[in-house]
């Protein structure tokens, strides 16, 4: 049976609730999942306390996805297997997602200098349930309003780095994550390295701590699969990969199951509760 090890839920930037997610990867046939939300571990904390967590049927790895502070590249590490009630964690994400909302603020505050007809309201009844807030929603929230006719559309013109409306946010380096992470028992994991689009930079990250590559991955080709495979067996690390699912009709892949691992990799990552 298939398994997916990246994926995200209301509790960020996801389309699905954790309950939803779930279900469809139970009907999805799914074996092994995580779920990786950015700067919050709420969603599998919300399935714990709704007792869905462990639950029959599907084993749930308990994960994260974080955003580390580089100057040229963009760097996304998850966390797997972490204490999602681990004191000091909550406590460091607590000032991400503070970060956060300042950083949403003061993007509604450019759009709107621009032009753009659109308030923190308007981007917060898309967030619904998610305290990390994102350019994701910003972006869906234009679409809603018929400001941009897609999201790419929206990051092309005023959100990606360096376009009109965007603002630098507030991360951690990667040592630190790759610390707070351990700290918290869990095992850190380079996410998607060809969207780093420096190998040389993503070698230089795996002497950091870094305990597995996510080897599969939707943009990666059969060359790149391959290439990062081979990367992670000479600095024998734990070979991953999930969809990155987020459960938009704008966003590959639609439906879970659409992209899948093999369930060794994620035996070897999974930890009974």
């Amino acid at each position: 049976m298939p398994s997916d090890l990246h994926m995200h839920t209301t509790f960020s930037d996801g389309k699905m609730t954790p309950e939803e997610l779930v279900s469809a990867a139970k009907k999805a046939g799914l074996s092994y999942i995580a779920i990786t939300d950015h700067d919050t571990v709420g969603g599998i904390q919300h399935l714990y306390e709704a007792g869905l967590y462990p639950v029959k049927g599907i084993r749930i790895v308990p994960g994260i996805e974080l955003s580390a502070r580089d100057a040229l590249h963009e760097v996304h590490i998850l966390g797997y297997n972490i204490d999602i009630f681990d004191r000091d964690l909550e406590e460091k994400l607590d000032d991400i997602v503070e970060g956060r909302w300042r950083r949403f603020s003061q993007m509604i505050e450019k759009l709107r200098q621009l032009g753009y007809a659109i308030t923190e309201a308007d981007v917060l009844k898309i967030a619904g349930t998610s305290k990390s807030i994102s350019r994701s929603h910003i972006a869906r929230a234009l679409v809603s309003k018929g400001i941009f006719p897609s999201i790419r559309e929206a990051f092309s013109e005023v959100l990606d780095k360096g376009k009109p409306a965007y603002v630098s946010h507030y991360n951690l380096s990667v040592i630190e994550i790759v610390s707070l992470i351990k700290e918290a028992g869990g095992s850190p994991v380079l996410a998607h390295p060809k969207l780093i689009r420096d190998d040389s930079f993503v070698e230089e990250l795996l002497h950091l701590g870094i305990e597995g590559l996510e080897v599969f991955y939707p943009q990666h080709d059969k060359e790149d699969t391959e290439k990062y495979r081979e990367m992670a067996e000479k600095y024998q690390l734990a070979i991953t990969g999930g969809s990155d699912f987020h459960g938009l009709a704008s966003r590959y892949p639609q439906q879970l199951g659409t992209f899948v691992i093999d369930d060794k990799y994620a035996r070897e990552l999974y930890k009974e509760k």
